[in-house]
């Protein structure tokens, strides 16, 4: 079946990397030894930018201090719900103090901020993606990743928070750390999926939802490409393997390579660096 599009996905936050760098190590893909060029990073991150735009979308700024070298994965702010901002509760020490710089962003601009309980981790929107609609209560469904960031014990108060139907999924590979490293829905029925990052219930629960997977090799889940942004039929990606590509122009998508190479060696792609900000979880969007 042909390519529909999202009823998100048309506005973002994104942050500049005015001080961004891999100052510690917090996954597999992290190596403080590697110096990033900030140059060329600016000049990779105004490129997505320039290709959001390109493909019709809004994109709004964050500014980052040098306190928080990863605010520019913009994914893990935490969760848009409506008028809803639920910030993320990060596991690592390093990361924790972007929650407050990003529940303020929003609460400056009139959201309402919900927090989690204290003692649950949930690292945002880079733990949880929406897809579809239930079959039960008909609200959209909230797959969220669970383990490495994310406490499976999220669950419940994200869908009281958000009014979501949240679906926990199991990852099971560190260098897949988040669930936005292995999925990336296309349309309500054609998603990126990478099963190597789930267990048997994690793969059976995307089967079960997504009607039209497209199923990625090791190699390019490996290679980040399900950390692609999506909007309307332009799927951005850090890079388009040849195999994807035709089956995403067979579908109807226009697949568009975008470097992000600077960011890669944080573990990050397209994905982690754009927050959707016109999300609606609870079905009235």
């Amino acid at each position: 079946m042909s390519a529909g599009a999202l009823t998100w996905g048309r506005r973002f936050l994104m942050c500049p990397p005015t001080h961004f760098g891999v100052l510690y190590e917090i996954n597999p893909w992290m190596h403080a030894e590697v110096a990033v060029d900030l140059e060329r990073a600016r000049t990779q991150w105004d490129g997505l930018v320039a290709a959001l735009r390109e493909a019709g979308a809004e994109v709004e700024v964050i500014e980052q201090d040098a306190e928080v070298p990863d605010l520019v994965f913009t994914a893990n702010a935490g969760i848009v719900s409506g008028e809803t901002f639920v910030p993320a509760h990060f596991r690592h020490p390093e990361r924790q103090p972007e929650t407050e710089r990003f529940a303020t962003w929003f609460a400056d601009r009139g959201a309402t901020v919900e927090r989690l309980p204290d003692d649950l981790s949930h690292e945002g929107a880079g733990d949880a993606l929406p897809f579809g609609a239930d079959t039960g209560p008909g609200a959209p469904v909230l797959l969220s990743g669970y383990r490495f960031r994310s406490d499976a014990a999220a669950t419940t108060p994200l869908s009281v928070l958000t009014g979501a139907v949240v679906r926990p999924i199991e990852l099971v590979d560190e260098r897949l750390y988040h669930i936005d490293i292995t999925f990336c829905p296309l349309d309500d029925r054609h998603a990126l999926c990478a099963p190597l990052g789930w267990d048997r219930y994690g793969t059976a629960v995307v089967e079960s939802l997504v009607p039209e997977p497209l199923w990625l090799t090791d190699d390019e889940a490996l290679a980040f490409t399900a950390n692609s942004v999506v909007v309307g039929t332009t799927v951005l990606m850090p890079h388009v393997p040849p195999r994807v590509g035709r089956q995403l122009e067979a579908w109807g998508f226009d697949p568009v390579a975008v470097d992000v190479g600077e960011f890669l060696k944080a573990g990050g792609a397209c994905r982690c660096l754009t927050l959707a900000l016109d999300v609606d979880l609870t079905g009235a969007g």
